[in-house]
């Protein structure tokens, strides 16, 4: 079973989330962070895989711990289901439009942590969506997976104007390319890697 559970406690969030890389897409998400959740549910619909999060933090304060430290925790399920990564397809990538927005991400299971995230309009990073979540969030979501779960990830917006378009335009680019990479390859034997191990 390619699964994983992480529960992370500290001082400025509480997490708990579960994840199933063989599942449907179904997902029960929590984060007090209401376009956050949003994004999350995306992201199991489009990758297929299920995904149970519950979170909660000082967001009295800001959402930004809440939303890094359940990206933290996401990157290390991750990385803890794929385990050896023997048999997947390592590499996958997908365009995905909503409306005026376009968003492309492409990302290797390499195990070298790497994350290039570039196009979004100006003045995005400022903009708050849903009254929670602020657009430069986006960016520390990304780089917070890529980094725990150890995977090459680039992300680039290539046409968009509204913040909410292109936000989920990125995280549902991101989930294709995602189920793409986690898929067991029939034709792969062992770790697809000439260095035997990634």
């Amino acid at each position: 079973m390619r699964t994983a559970r992480i529960a992370r406690t500290t001082s400025e969030s509480t997490i708990e989330l579960e994840l199933d890389l063989d599942g449907t897409g179904s997902s029960e998400i929590s984060t007090t962070v209401p376009f956050y959740d949003h994004l999350l549910t995306a992201l199991s619909k489009h990758s297929l895989i299920d995904l149970r999060v519950t979170a909660s933090g000082d967001t009295d304060i800001d959402a930004h711990h809440t939303v890094e430290d359940t990206a933290i925790c996401l990157g290390l399920a991750l990385g803890e289901a794929l385990g050896d990564k023997s048999g997947i397809r390592r590499y996958g990538d997908a365009t995905v439009p909503l409306d005026e927005a376009l968003a492309r991400a492409v990302v290797d299971l390499s195990g070298r942590p790497f994350l290039v995230h570039a196009g979004e309009p100006a003045g995005f990073e400022l903009h708050r969506i849903g009254g929670h979540f602020t657009g430069s969030l986006v960016r520390h979501v990304f780089e917070a997976i890529a980094y725990n779960a150890r995977m090459t990830l680039h992300v680039d917006v290539l046409g968009g104007r509204d913040p909410h378009h292109v936000a989920e335009a990125e995280m549902k680019a991101f989930a294709r390319a995602l189920r793409v990479a986690v898929e067991p390859d029939p034709r792969v034997t062992g770790i697809p890697s000439t260095k035997g191990a990634l």
